[in-house]
């Protein structure tokens, strides 16, 4: 392949960076990405793609399409933040208090560098000529939404025959790690309330029903198998007089197993112990099932040609400037952390793929697109080494240059990888086969028909 053709991402460095800086410049959390959506939607347009907005009637879901024909070629893009995370640009040492929400989770780069990508996919088609399309899919509310999973469901990736994606990290390789289901279950009680001092054997508490579930929730937990994870918050603990039987409450869950089966299984023991809480507490429980995704398929014909256009391209070096902020974050904020590398702080060289995949225990929903058609990320090296996820030392190193030459690297080796899918049938024809041999029967969606997505902003007490 001539590397040439992804020039085109290195002259529209301007457009590219610059929605990555007004993503970060307004962070938005899921659901609730507007400005971000509109913002892609419109560069896609003047790009010449063209756009369709409310997927899967999802507000902040959208597509930009460009060419004809086979194959289709699908690239994700995320741009939602998280809540509860501030951000100051340039900082290297703890925070004061911020904004409400920041890209600790690097979508903001994630998200133009998939663009840029898509960019450089339609403009090779262009110059070639060849048949083909490319479809930059805007995917909202990654973080504890599950965007991707209700867009699969209702079959908007059904057109594509491959899906490529990436993500900021601390070093740059393929994406081998294993990914949980996971089921987000929102558990309500609902009792008496009563004067607590005067007659408290009037009152019936739903909090007390939350404490109970919380409580027989961890008494499982050395009843289920090691790779399953449970995590839960209290969003309405029912008022705040102390005097007041409380008669109202709710727990929010998240319930995660390496598998789609087993965290169906563990879904259904935490429902038990929710009924057995409100048995002993005299109140009644419901549930509302808010969201899932899948666990990830992985597709090594996929990968290991990522792998070959990653280390065709070249990750970039990090220059001195590059190299003191990492240096200065690790020196401020990591030295705590396993593994920190205050001598050489950005790992930059590439691991090569050695077709092994690992042990991993957080959740994406890039996992469900996976079911669908042959999938494959990369990782960049966007932040000093071992930088913890969802953390404000990643909200900071995702508004730096060395994070962009990051992102225009993933964004070339996506390109690359998705060009050598088009020239070559037989390579996607094996990655079909591999995908349809993994999946078994099929994909089923975690989500049942009629579940919307909600923001996690709706949850608890307003």
């Amino acid at each position: 392949m001539d590397l040439s053709v992804l020039n085109i991402i290195d002259e529209k460095k301007e457009i590219i960076d610059g929605v990555a800086d007004y993503l970060w410049a307004n962070p938005e959390t899921a659901f609730t990405e507007f400005k971000s959506a509109q913002k892609i939607c419109q560069v896609l347009r003047d790009e010449g793609f063209t756009v369709e907005e409310n997927l899967a009637g999802i507000a902040t879901a959208f597509s930009g399409t460009f060419g004809s024909g086979k194959p289709v070629i699908g690239v994700l893009g995320e741009f939602d933040a998280l809540s509860g995370l501030g951000q100051v640009e340039g900082l290297a040492e703890p925070m004061p208090n911020g904004q409400e929400c920041g890209h600790g989770c690097g979508h903001n780069l994630l998200g133009a560098g998939s663009l840029g990508a898509a960019i450089a996919i339609k403009h090779y088609l262009e110059t070639t000529g060849r048949e083909g399309t490319v479809i930059y899919f805007g995917c909202p509310g990654e973080e504890g939404g599950s965007g991707k999973a209700f867009m699969a469901r209702d079959g908007v990736f059904d057109c594509l025959d491959a899906a490529l994606c990436w993500h900021p990290g601390d070093i740059t390789r393929v994406r081998v790690k294993h990914s949980l289901a996971n089921y987000q279950v929102l558990y309500k009680f609902d009792g008496v309330a009563s004067h607590a001092g005067d007659k408290p054997y009037l009152g019936r508490s739903a909090l007390d029903a939350v404490e109970l579930m919380d409580m027989g929730t961890n008494y499982l937990r050395e009843h289920m198998i090691d790779g399953a994870r449970i995590h839960y918050a209290i969003v309405d603990t029912g008022g705040f007089s102390p005097n007041v039987v409380q008669a109202h409450a709710e727990v929010l869950y998240l319930i995660r197993a390496p598998h789609n089966q087993q965290v169906k299984e563990l879904y259904e023991r935490v429902c038990d112990i929710a009924k057995g809480a409100a048995l002993m507490t005299g109140t009644k429980a419901s549930h509302e099932f808010i969201k899932g995704c899948s666990s990830y398929v992985h597709n090594h014909t996929m990968l290991r040609q990522l792998d070959q256009c990653m280390a065709a391209i070249g990750a970039p070096e990090p220059s001195e400037e590059d190299l003191a902020f990492a240096k200065a974050i690790t020196e401020n904020s990591l030295m705590n952390i396993p593994n920190h590398d205050l001598e050489n702080p950005i790992h930059w060289q590439q691991i090569p793929y050695d077709g092994v995949t690992i042990p991993g225990f957080g959740s994406t929903d890039v996992s469900d697109v996976s079911w669908v058609c042959p999938t494959a990320e990369l990782s960049g090296p966007s932040n000093a080494f071992s930088t913890p996820g969802h953390s404000w030392q990643m909200t900071v190193q995702s508004k730096t240059p060395w994070g962009k030459k990051v992102m225009r690297f993933a964004a070339k080796s996506l390109a690359a990888t998705a060009i050598e899918l088009i020239e070559n049938p037989e390579l996607l024809q094996k990655a079909k086969e591999e995908h349809k041999q993994r999946i078994g029967s099929g994909y089923e969606p975690p989500i049942p028909q009629g579940i919307k997505p909600r923001p996690m902003n709706s949850f608890g007490r307003k």
